[in-house]
């Protein structure tokens, strides 16, 4: 059995992503990675080959302007890194540039693609997610956080990324998955409050093109008090290739964590959910077999 990993970045230094943490995490468990390394305005590609592993292979890309609108680029890239995976590979592994595996969890995910590998009917796997925010401490827990989506497909070049990258099609269709009792941490909204403000302009463009990412008022940095919904704090262990990283932050937010921000209705859910374990409603981008 081969797994293969693949990821797209672009100004991974100026937006300070854990690009190199992220492929790291999971490079025990792969037998290549797939880097495609978009035309970045700093130093991105040496940040790639500082990881210095046999298994990361770069691919150069230039981003197609004309795919802004709803993400769609970043679909486009995802599928570029996926089509360069060995034809020998039987699973793909899929990490966005701020996500990160805990080591915890590299054992079960190979159990989890030994035991499906024969089973055709499996077409990828579905793993939890943590979604941290502000800072190390805390993590997002409202319906605004997607829990579960799927980061390991089959090899199966008819597979195809989905509207802004979030998840996966076959022929229009919805993946069918299983899954798997390991978790995903996230870490795109952990970042300095100036970074994070620029990282967000930024993305105005692969949402709402031209227009979006020159908004009339700017700000200098991300007010994460304003912004925050409903937070808990977090209390368990970061990956082990993220502590240098933590260790090297220097901004805090203090959290008022029984401030909750939400509407009537994501109020009466989000309760209904804490005391049933069950998020009702909820929008799923796969089928669970």
């Amino acid at each position: 059995m081969q797994i293969s990993g693949f990821t797209f970045v672009r100004n991974a230094v100026k937006f300070d992503y854990p690009v190199v943490e992220s492929i790291t995490s999971i490079l025990p468990i792969v037998d290549e990675f797939i880097v495609s390394v978009g035309n970045s305005e700093d130093q991105t590609p040496a940040l790639i080959r500082s990881i210095n592993s046999p298994k990361i292979k770069i691919i150069d890309s230039v981003w197609d302007d004309s795919l802004k609108t709803g993400g769609k680029v970043l679909a486009a890239e995802t599928d570029k890194a996926f089509a360069r995976l060995s034809a020998n590979s039987d699973w793909a592994f899929y990490l966005q540039a701020d996500e990160i595996l805990h080591e915890r969890y590299l054992e079960t995910i190979q159990r989890a693609t030994r035991k499906y590998l024969n089973d055709s009917s499996v077409e990828g796997l579905l793993f939890n997610y943590l979604h941290f925010y502000g800072t190390y401490d805390y993590t997002g827990d409202s319906r605004r956080w997607y829990n579960r989506e799927i980061r390991i497909i089959r090899n199966n070049k008819a597979i195809r990324s989905y509207l802004d990258a979030q998840g996966f099609r076959i022929s229009g269709r919805k993946l069918r998955v299983k899954p798997v009792d390991a978790c995903i941490y996230h870490y795109g909204w952990v970042k300095p409050p100036e970074v994070q403000m620029q990282k967000i302009y930024n993305t105005f463009n692969f949402w709402g093109g031209d227009d979006l990412s020159k908004p009339a008022t700017r700000e200098d940095t991300f007010n994460y008090l304003n912004d925050a919904d409903s937070l808990v704090k977090f209390t368990d262990s970061h990956p082990e290739v993220m502590k240098e990283r933590i260790r090297q932050k220097n901004w805090e937010v203090d959290f008022d964590l029984t401030r909750k921000k939400l509407s009537l209705k994501n109020n009466l859910l989000y309760r209904i959910e804490k005391i049933t374990g069950v998020r009702l409603f909820d929008y799923k981008n796969y089928r669970i077999i």
